[in-house]
């Protein structure tokens, strides 16, 4: 059981996306209601949070958002104190977070892209930040081949210092994760920015903003039929029975 370090932190879930890469096989549902096994991922997601202390998750949905909060209704966490908050129209992950600004209360946030898991120690992702006197961090990991997510150059005092785009044949190299701690300075920052976190917000920021925790961690994206597919195997040692 891992260190209950998330009971005081607000996570917050993106979970708004149309899902279009995954439409010839999740047609009906969204993708955190993806079936893996026999459980949709939600559930394997809100036992993996549980087990850093999880005490209050905020959801930003949008596209069926009311199958997700249907199923939250039925099967909510014991001890966990769930709010979902719907945008009306597609608002990018900037926007999403723009959107449920308001219902942040901890310093800092944790926020994950609902459809990516990493097996990192959110623990010591938590320390780590904390330790770096940033005021936002970037869970990243180490891939083989950084083509299809483009890549994070990572400097001295562990600062990423250049967020690189998509390029074919690009090799080996750190990505961003998909999941952050943010201060309020960023989620202000945000709130005057464009729709995009990726675009709009970290490929403008001065270099040595962002302090990255970086490691070789299992990664999943779940948007693919191909990454979904796999999903069962890589997820099956972290879901509790």
């Amino acid at each position: 059981m891992a260190e209950e370090c998330l009971k005081d932190i607000d996570v917050v879930i993106l979970a708004g996306g149309l899902g279009t890469r995954l439409a010839s096989v999740l047609a009906d549902r969204p993708k955190v209601l993806a079936a893996v096994g026999d459980r949709p991922y939600l559930a394997f997601l809100l036992d993996w949070l549980k087990r850093f202390g999880a005490c209050r998750i905020i959801f930003g949905l949008g596209h069926l958002a009311g199958s997700v909060a249907s199923y939250l209704e039925v099967n909510k966490p014991d001890g966990v104190d769930i709010e979902t908050i719907v945008e009306q129209q597609p608002l990018g992950t900037g926007g999403a977070i723009a959107n449920l600004r308001s219902a942040i209360r901890s310093d800092p946030a944790l926020i994950l892209n609902g459809d990516s898991f990493i097996d990192a120690d959110l623990c010591k992702f938590l320390a780590s930040h904390r330790k770096s006197g940033a005021d936002s961090s970037i869970l990243c990991t180490d891939v083989p081949d950084t083509s299809r997510f483009g890549s994070v150059l990572i400097g001295e005092n562990d600062r990423i210092i250049e967020f690189q785009e998509k390029q074919p044949g690009r090799g080996p190299g750190s990505i961003n994760a998909g999941i952050y701690l943010f201060g309020p300075d960023m989620l202000e920052h945000i709130m005057v920015s464009g729709p995009s976190l990726e675009n709009d917000v970290f490929q403008k920021l001065p270099a040595g903003t962002l302090h990255a925790m970086n490691g070789k961690f299992t990664f999943l994206d779940i948007g693919t039929p191909e990454d979904l597919a796999r999903a069962p195997k890589i997820l099956k040692p972290f879901m509790v029975e």
